[in-house]
């Protein structure tokens, strides 16, 4: 019977009140596949924006989508695993990959290791007993001692025939190349092909324009043609003009340009070519009008008409026409018709540049056969050079894959105090505190304010044009003096300095401290906005009645009678009546009850007092406080967060520090600019306020034991009063004997 496979016993630890499985043996990674998904932090999470080397999370990213994914990881997990003796090194994060690590008992294992043995060869460093990532990630030093390196792109000094090279630079020169792994430009086969058929097109389209159905002017066929071309549009609109010009006379003024549009030209400097007028008809209309080619023409077009002359029209009419006639225009075009149509098909115009006698010659000679061998030997180097391609790849898994880990699987890095998470982008400073819990993102998220935490978006600028958002968490403090546009720095994960300004925020409690004072400051700055606007107002009252007094003075002349003043209304003045007896029946109820209470049970009914007002705000405070999380956060920037990543009040203490004089520090009290004659004020009004309460104190206490006297008359004070003792029976006298 065959024993029961025993399931792997993982562990879980309790951080910051959150339940996350433990990564730390090689069994923890080799089981990874089959722990739920349930169980882990994250689901997802982006390539881009996290303080871990982009290249490689682009490499787990297999699909390419700009997200990772459970299967990603644990896909890379298990290729890196299959090529190290031991998967627990993989939890190390270790800069180097040691060559003893590598797993040489399997075929990959075997390649990989020769491979990065090859680097280290390669780059000088053959007793090296390890390899970093920057020394893989070097392909330049890698590859530079070899021309082929299995990548299918050859360069002009993969091979040392002159003529071979010479053909690698034509193709470049023309159709262009493709980059090497050594950063070298090469031609790929689809360059070669290109390159060939575009030469085999050119020859075969030169070929065909040699014909005299095609040259009907022979050698000059073709400068006939640049010259026709140049003015032909011109020239059929001069002919269209003319024959409008014949069909109705009237339109001949129009047809020619108005005397208005000479006098603007006229008005400006003008140059010897006239460009002022190159849209103006070639000559002057009229009906049946040849076109002139010497005299009276355009000056703007006097150039090319005389090269449309020596170069088309004496050719075929002979040398001493000055004169172009309708018919014998179309006839020109048409004669050399041929040659522009053969001119508009035109092929294989990237290799013009060559010549027609070097095109015939590349394809006469063998170049395509000893490109072909030389693509054909570099292939056969590519399995070769892949195996030096997955050596960086393991050697980046070996360093990068734990951090990703402990910020994918479980959140022990964020929870960490030696430690940053991935998605933590630095240290902001800001209002006489720090706080390390910032998060960059591509701006305000709506999802933010599930988060229950105090957020501040910034913009965060360096000198340059760099710049990035982050949205920063206050943990600890207050918010008094948080608000948009305030300035702070941040400083990154490479100690870069960045100047931070608020651009947004979202408000929540950020502690209990701050919740129990928050009733009494909403009430003093509503005081102080009541007293702003009373203030406001008596001065616009103060500013009416001057005014008004001014008129009054400035028209004294023309003011009547005065009008008689307005009598207060009786009911007025009983209903004020009833409302100060109202408020002074209430104040004197008040007091009658205090002054039943004892002296030390008066403060703590100012605390209770106290807390019946800030109790609420406290208890919201708290249910919030309880309530922090930082998934919705960073499921605004990209991730699926799956666990809830809580942030209680003491790991939130630990996030956000406030201002601390360091231990043994010194504070001298002196003050050279402390406003004295203010400190007097105020120790004087400190002085008689403790007066007048002890006096105070000391006359309700006499007052109120005189209201507790027995019956002889003696005062019962509060700390001698009890229960007096029945007085004794009489004793009778004895009678007389």
């Amino acid at each position: 019977m065959a024993a029961a496979i025993t399931p792997h016993r993982w562990k879980f630890f309790r951080t910051g009140g959150l339940d996350q499985v433990a990564l730390e043996t090689a069994q923890d990674l080799l089981q990874l596949e089959n722990l739920d998904p349930k169980l882990w932090v994250a689901l997802s999470c982006p390539v881009k924006g996290l303080e871990l080397d982009e290249k490689t999370l682009a490499l787990i990213d297999a699909d390419g989508d700009g997200r990772i994914r459970v299967p990603e990881l644990i896909a890379a997990v298990k290729w890196a695993s299959a090529r190290l003796k031991d998967p627990g090194d993989l939890l190390k994060g270790a800069e180097t990959l040691p060559l003893a690590a590598i797993n040489d008992a399997t075929p990959e294992g075997k390649a990989l290791l020769a491979s990065a043995r090859q680097i280290l060869v390669r780059l000088g460093k053959k007793d090296a007993a390890g390899v970093t990532v920057a020394e893989t990630a070097d392909t330049a030093k890698i590859f530079a001692a070899s021309a082929l390196n299995g990548d299918g792109v050859i360069t002009p000094d993969a091979t040392a025939d002159a003529e071979v090279q010479a053909l690698i630079k034509d193709i470049l020169a023309t159709v262009g190349g493709t980059a090497d792994r050594t950063g070298a430009l090469g031609a790929t086969a689809a360059h070669v092909d290109k390159f060939f058929a575009e030469l085999a097109a050119y020859v075969a389209w030169s070929e065909k324009g040699t014909g005299p159905d095609v040259l009907v002017l022979g050698d000059a066929t073709a400068a006939a043609h640049a010259a026709l071309a140049a003015v032909r549009p011109k020239v059929d609109d001069y002919f269209a003009r003319c024959r409008l010009a014949s069909f109705d006379g009237r339109a001949l003024s129009a047809l020619n340009r108005s005397e208005s549009e000479y006098l603007a030209v006229a008005a400006q400097d003008m140059k010897i070519t006239s460009e002022e007028v190159s849209g103006f008809p070639l000559a002057s209309i009229a009906a049946g009008k040849p076109l002139p080619l010497t005299e009276g023409v355009n000056p703007a077009w006097a150039a090319k008409l005389a090269a449309l002359r020596d170069a088309a029209v004496g050719p075929v009419f002979g040398a001493g026409k000055s004169v172009l006639t309708e018919s014998e225009w179309t006839a020109l075009c048409a004669k050399l018709g041929a040659y522009a149509c053969w001119l508009a098909g035109k092929a294989g115009a990237a290799v013009e540049s060559l010549g027609l006698a070097r095109a015939k010659a590349i394809l006469a000679g063998n170049g395509r056969v000893q490109l072909a061998d030389l693509l054909a030997e570099d292939q056969k180097l590519a399995p070769e050079f892949k195996a030096l391609g997955e050596v960086e790849r393991l050697a980046r898994l070996h360093r990068d894959l734990r951090a990703l880990l402990h910020n994918f699987v479980n959140f022990a890095d964020f929870y960490s105090r030696d430690k940053w998470a991935v998605f933590q982008a630095g240290t902001l400073y800001l209002d006489s505190r720090s706080t390390e819990l910032c998060v960059r993102v591509d701006g305000p998220s709506p999802l933010a304010a599930m988060s229950k935490t105090y957020i501040a978006y910034c913009t965060c600028t360096r000198p340059g044009g760099k710049s990035m958002n982050i949205a920063a968490c206050f943990t600890q403090g207050d918010s008094d003096y948080l608000f948009v546009g305030r300035h702070g720095v941040l400083w990154d994960r490479a100690g870069n300095d960045w100047d931070a300004v608020i651009t947004t925020i979202v408000d929540n409690p950020i502690s209990i401290g701050q919740a129990f004072w928050s009733p009494y400051k909403k009430f003093i700055r509503m005081i102080e906005e009541q007293v702003a606007k009373r203030a406001a107002a008596a001065e616009a009252d103060s500013s009416t009645k001057l005014s008004a007094a001014a008129e009054k003075t400035a028209n004294a002349d023309k003011a009547g009678a005065a009008a008689a003043p307005k009598k207060m209304d009786i009911g007025t003045v009983a209903a004020l009546g009833v409302a100060v007896g109202a408020i002074g029946g209430a104040l004197g109820a008040i007091a009658t009850g205090l002054a039943k209470l004892a002296i030390w049970q008066l403060p703590l009914v100012v605390v209770g007092l106290m807390l019946i007002i800030s109790i609420p705000s406290m208890a919201i405070a708290w249910l919030k406080l309880r309530q922090r999380t930082l998934g919705p956060l960073l499921e605004g920037n990209g991730w699926a967060v799956n666990g809830r990543v809580k942030i209680n009040i003491p790991f939130g203490s630990a996030l956000t520090e406030m201002a601390k004089k360091p231990a043994g520090s010194q504070l001298s009290l002196e003050d050279p600019y402390e406003d004295k004659a203010a400190a007097r004020r105020k120790r004087r009004f400190i002085f008689w306020t403790l007066v007048l309460l002890l006096v105070g104190g000391a006359v309700w206490e006499r007052w109120d034991a005189m209201q507790h006297a027995d019956a002889t008359g003696k005062a019962h004070y509060f700390w001698d009063r009890s229960v007096p003792a029945a007085p004794a029976a009489p004793v009778e006298a004895e009678p007389a004997k």
